[in-house]
């Protein structure tokens, strides 16, 4: 299992455009993906799920990949975050 933490920076907060991107990128892996927030925790190949947690800009997200290629899942997702958030 791999986790990082990252702060949101993009001033909308991690809103329906980031989201969807975000779904479609933790769909090219096998691993299982989960975002969490203040104790709260989603599947983040959820769209519904990953919007619902309302994430605003400054907040931070803990991202945690667990699974046969979470290597590179988890390499994927910090540069995504950090492109895209």
């Amino acid at each position: 299992m791999k986790s990082f933490s990252y702060t949101v920076k993009d001033e909308l907060g991690l809103h329906a455009r980031p989201a969807g991107m975000l779904v479609k990128e933790v769909k090219n892996f096998q691993s299982k993906v989960t975002l969490e927030r203040d104790g709260k925790s989603v599947d983040a190949s959820r769209l519904m799920a990953v919007m619902g947690m309302g994430v605003k800009k400054d907040q931070t997200v803990t991202v945690t990949v667990e699974g046969n290629d979470e290597d590179a899942a988890c390499e994927a997702l910090k540069a995504f975050f950090k492109a895209n958030l």
